[in-house]
């Protein structure tokens, strides 16, 4: 009988957590993870759910991150076999941003939006991307609709392109599942710096973590400053930070525009980054049904090619 008392009140104690403590989350630690400490590790597996370091960081301060059932440290190393929660821990509202962006495709699960360039996706600043979601989209009328719509992935502060969106629970976790299992496609568009001569992959590791970036050429043209400037298609197969930016770098073509891979004399101002997300295919995280959604490339792209080679025939005549 006190067996039974116990097992019961320990029961009513478990379910009384569950309702207040909600796991977004559940992550396994692969094979192969080694010396990586949580504040390294959590950033790429939760990046769909929290998309800084910084905010990592806090939420491991807050007691967000359980391993194994406690809380973490940001000095814990993971490894193999754990099991990292991500919990979820009430948030107040930030204030809207009125930016206007253009909506690709809403329904009540999700969204995509056209990202422009000069925006950080999120973090403390006021105008971002995320402080301007509720401006531009519906909320949903689901039951684990979420208190504000929330980006999955990222795109740097000078990158412009599609960006998916959740709306639900359900939503912000299957499409955290896909980026995370690398099964999402994307297609970027970049301008580099150079003649690039072959389409091999770039497999270089990015902070000791695996990274695969594939590409195709597309157009060359001559240029007075840069000698040649390339039109490419870049497929990134992982999602490492700038991981596009240093992969193009290391093969001796960085992007034009990139302040912070380009070397100062080589840089053009005015212009920005000439990369943008082009296109992505996804399963939508409700219907399973294949969604592809493309935009057209930023005008600024032709015009700088036929710029570049306008002056190049005109002073080579």
């Amino acid at each position: 009988m006190i067996i039974e008392k116990l097992l019961n009140f320990f029961t009513r104690i478990a379910n009384y957590y569950k309702r207040i403590i909600k796991i977004i989350h559940t992550h396994i630690v692969p094979k192969g993870i080694e010396n990586i400490r949580l504040q390294n590790y959590a950033p790429e597996i939760f990046y769909s759910f929290i998309p800084s370091n910084s905010g990592i960081k806090k939420a491991i301060k807050r007691g967000q991150i359980l391993i194994n059932g406690e809380i973490a440290q940001t000095g814990t190393y993971v490894q193999f076999g754990q099991v990292i929660d991500l919990l979820e821990t009430p948030q107040s509202q930030p204030k809207i941003f009125e930016l206007q962006l253009e909506v690709l495709y809403e329904d009540i699960y999700m969204a995509a939006i056209h990202k422009p360039a000069g925006f950080s996706v999120s973090g403390n600043a006021y105008k971002t991307i995320y402080n301007s979601l509720p401006f531009n989209l519906e909320k949903s009328s689901e039951p684990d609709a979420l208190p504000w719509p929330t980006p999955v992935h990222r795109l740097d502060n000078q990158t412009s392109g599609i960006l998916l969106i959740a709306k639900t629970k359900t939503a912000q976790i299957e499409l955290g599942i896909q980026f995370e299992d690398h099964t999402i496609q994307k297609k970027y568009a970049a301008v580099v710096i150079g003649k690039v001569i072959s389409n091999s992959p770039i497999k270089t590791p990015i902070e000791d973590k695996a990274a695969e970036t594939n590409f195709e050429v597309v157009n060359v043209v001559n240029s007075l400053k840069y000698k040649h400037l390339c039109f490419l298609n870049v497929f990134p197969k992982t999602g490492r930070t700038h991981q596009i930016r240093i992969h193009l770098t290391s093969i001796g073509h960085p992007i034009f525009g990139d302040k912070l891979y380009v070397e100062e004399k080589m840089l053009h101002k005015g212009k920005g980054l000439f990369l943008c997300a082009l296109e992505i295919s996804f399963l939508h995280p409700k219907t399973s049904k294949e969604i592809t959604l493309k935009i057209p490339v930023p005008h600024k792209f032709e015009s700088l090619l036929q710029r570049e080679k306008r002056r190049w025939e005109m002073y080579n005549l």
